[in-house]
């Protein structure tokens, strides 16, 4: 495809008008002002619209859209224990393959060309990714309250069985990382264990973190330690890490994030909603943490709209430090694409630069919430969202266009995701 006569957001996330764009073989070929003398097939124009990299969903756990709208206007804990895991009992491979189609398809109409999941029926979520063509790095978490070989773990033994049967394959589309669930679902034995094991081996490990003030606090009763000093103890941090939330966290844990390089997956709407607090994303990057943006479920969000997300990581820090000045449109935008696509381990995603793999979007520049336009990334930040999202493109594939999925039957998934809601929910004991 050769995108024609558009705007684009280039590497160093400057706006360039009447740009040329040549995609092949899955990736950017071409980037240049005037038209290229080879023939890319189908000539997409551009005029009033912006190509821009895609977004990058650093946290969410996508099959539990199957819950969205279920648990509500409860804390973390009760939220968890009386309404998700009871629910969460009743699912399957096949049931979380409905549910990660339906979250695939929110997230690539709203810009999203790939994410980070933490969930379990891995089986089912692969079936999902491979089939819609978006990309993830998928991480089986463990939680255990027994003090065992971690090899005796079902859930462990889960995320090897992936790693063999999927990191890396289709094309590199598919990673497979290692999860903890969280310090405070896990036993001591079995963090130390998971450090030893994951040091070296070159996988990401994807944890919640300090999303909770009780959480943590309970933490350094229990311990002596903050989470993030915990898990840096046990070797966790000496592997790339991204940890979810980060509300709760101190000054020294943060000391700690830099000296390792760990990565930060901000999730604003969530923890908003679930009354857990807000995560000081300025003090992070005035250290130099790498912070990427996530939706976390539709369970705790109800959607997982990525600009969306983007809007409430650039104003909520304003409001917190009573400063307009920090945290501009540009550091948002770097979470949402270049951050995320770091923390994954994508050196070849992120950017509009020949030889980088061809995950991007169009936004149309032509609607009331994009005029004027004194400045295209206040724009985008402030104004824009998902309905500007006109194509989302992953490896040179076109997976959505103008309102139209080319991978997934919404329809039929939309029926099937009813159909199971119903089931699931009469399986509940003591559903009210």
């Amino acid at each position: 495809m050769l995108f024609k006569d558009i705007s684009i957001i280039d590497e160093n996330l400057n706006i360039k008008n009447n740009m040329y764009v040549g995609v092949a073989e899955g990736k950017i070929e071409y980037v240049g002002e005037e038209k290229p003398q080879k023939n890319y097939g189908e000539e997409y124009d551009g005029r009033k619209k912006l190509l821009s990299p895609g977004f990058v969903n650093l946290h969410t756990h996508s099959p539990m859209t199957l819950l969205r709208g279920y648990a509500e206007n409860l804390p973390l804990d009760r939220w968890l224990n009386d309404r998700v895991f009871p629910f969460e009992d009743q699912l399957n491979c096949d049931r979380a393959y409905y549910g990660t189609m339906l979250s695939i398809a929110e997230m690539l109409s709203s810009g999203t060309t790939s994410f980070t999941d933490m969930y379990f029926f891995g089986d089912g979520v692969m079936k999902a990714v491979i089939e819609s063509g978006a990309k993830t790095n998928f991480g089986r978490s463990i939680v255990s309250f027994a003090d065992e070989d971690i090899f005796k773990n079902d859930r462990f033994r889960e995320g090897v069985y992936l790693t063999e049967k999927y990191h890396n394959t289709e094309n590199g589309r598919i990673k497979i990382d290692m999860s903890l669930h969280a310090e405070y679902t896990n036993m001591p034995s079995i963090i130390q264990q998971f450090g030893e094991y994951t040091r070296g081996r070159g996988q990401i490990n994807h944890i919640h973190l300090s999303e909770t003030k009780s959480e943590h606090d309970a933490c350094k009763e229990k311990y002596g330690k903050t989470p993030a000093r915990l898990f840096y103890d046990a070797g966790i941090m000496d592997s790339p890490a991204i940890f979810a939330h980060c509300v709760w966290v101190e000054d020294s844990d943060i000391d700690l994030f830099v000296e390792k390089g760990a990565t930060v997956a901000h999730c604003p709407a969530s923890n908003l909603k679930l009354g857990s607090g807000v995560c000081n994303t300025y003090k992070l990057l005035e250290k130099g943490v790498n912070i990427g943006i996530g939706t976390d479920s539709a369970a705790s969000n109800n959607g997982l709209d990525i600009m969306r997300e983007m809007y409430l990581a650039a104003i909520l820090p304003k409001g917190m430090c009573n400063r307009a000045d920090i945290v501009t449109p540009r550091d948002v935008f770097k979470m949402a694409t270049i951050n995320g696509y770091k923390a994954q381990g994508r050196a070849d995603c992120g950017v509009i630069k020949e030889g980088f793999k061809a995950d991007l979007i169009v936004m149309n520049l032509n609607t009331p919430n994009m005029y004027p336009d004194f400045d295209i990334f206040n724009n985008i930040i402030y104004s824009a969202d998902k309905s500007n999202v006109i194509l989302t493109m992953v490896d040179g594939k076109v997976l959505y266009k103008n309102g139209e999925f080319m991978t997934v039957d919404v329809e039929k998934i939309g029926y099937e995701v009813s159909r199971l809601v119903r089931q699931v929910k009469s399986e509940v004991k003591g559903n009210d």
